[in-house]
């Protein structure tokens, strides 16, 4: 069982979500000290060594790994795993670029755009999962071959019984935030 969403902005141009086999913006009730949230590193290593390896077969560069998205992007997954909810709308309400913009700062007179894809699998999600259900959809195969992107945040969480939209499932939750400053 998956579903993923994405949202593409570079620039102050926002392309709408995508949506996905489950509802992308489900409010639950807020179960978030209930609900055990465990990050998951190793995921998102192997998925930033997937994402540079698709980019580097299509002739583009590779994404650094930036701490400041990696933040923005595990808090938003943690949050929808407590919270039980899958958007890329903050739990609340907050678009997705103002969650990413006080971590990952504009800079003085350089371009700054934002753009990101979220995918969720019960119970587990690899790596190559991720990237086969973004290939497969044109507008997240876009985000991940962008060629302005030069660095990526990861955040992948696996959340157990997790609430509202995940009914009860173990599950597994990747948030990846791309980013050019």
């Amino acid at each position: 069982m998956r579903g993923f969403a994405l949202v593409l902005v570079l620039g102050l141009l926002v392309v709408p979500a995508v949506a996905s086999a489950r509802p992308t913006d489900s409010r639950a009730p807020s179960t978030a000290s209930s609900v055990q949230v465990t990050e998951m590193p190793d995921l998102e290593s192997q998925v930033l060594d997937a994402i540079n390896q698709l980019r580097a077969s299509y002739g583009l560069s590779e994404l650094r790994l930036n701490p400041a998205l990696s933040l923005a992007a595990l808090g938003h997954s943690q949050s929808m795993g407590k919270r039980g909810f899958f958007s890329h709308d903050g739990y609340d309400g907050s678009v997705f670029w103002q969650r990413i913009k006080p971590k990952y700062r504009p800079r003085p007179g350089v371009e700054w755009g934002v753009g990101e894809n979220m995918v969720w699998a019960a119970p587990d999600l690899s790596a190559q999962d991720a990237i086969d259900d973004w290939m497969a959809s044109p507008p997240h195969k876009k985000n991940l071959l962008t060629p302005a992107w030069q660095e990526v945040g990861l955040g992948a969480v696996r959340a157990l019984a997790a609430p509202g939209v995940y009914e009860g499932l173990d599950v597994t939750i990747l948030t990846a935030d791309f980013g050019t400053r």
